[in-house]
């Protein structure tokens, strides 16, 4: 009698999805309106929007871009959409917030163009394990996405799973 070795989750009709797969690509960068305040603590408008002018912007080409100021001020509105629409043409992406808030938020906004529709019926495999470290936002995001289309939604590697939800 011969013994055959059967890969069972090879066979398995389960769909992994890697959130790491989701994480926006490209170099990060910071524009921090503290530079532009004066004494550190005031935004004068005309001086703002000189300053703006004369910014070397090249500096952020290409670059994944988070708009904030670490100053402890109360900054105009404007402002962010000032620095903002002087970023848009050069910048691969701009958002607002934290250096460290960057790749979720792209993430997050790169997990919700998922369509759902495409894991209707799917038992599938949320990968916990990765090289990236994936924020808990992230999962929820997921979860949010597939729940009302996939048939089952696991958690983990397709060894080991956790069971998240089931339809019944």
């Amino acid at each position: 009698m011969e013994n055959i070795i059967i890969n069972k989750v090879a066979e398995s009709a389960l769909t992994t999805i890697d959130l790491e797969e989701f994480y926006p690509k490209g170099e990060t960068a910071v524009f921090d309106l503290k530079e532009h305040l004066f004494m550190g603590l005031i935004l004068k408008e005309k001086d703002f929007r000189a300053a703006l002018q004369s910014y070397d912007w090249e500096r952020f080409r290409d670059k994944l871009v988070s708009i904030t100021c670490s100053a402890d001020a109360i900054i105009p509105i404007w402002s962010y959409m000032l620095v903002a629409s002087n970023l848009q043409p050069i910048a691969k992406e701009v958002v607002f917030g934290e250096e460290k808030n960057i790749l979720q938020t792209l993430l997050l906004r790169n997990i919700s163009k998922i369509k759902g529709e495409e894991y209707t019926d799917k038992r599938v495999v949320v990968k916990g394990c990765g090289d990236e470290p994936v924020p808990e936002a992230a999962y929820v995001e997921i979860t949010n996405k597939l729940r009302p289309f996939a048939k089952s939604i696991m958690y983990g590697e397709p060894c080991s799973t956790v069971p998240i939800y089931k339809r019944k």
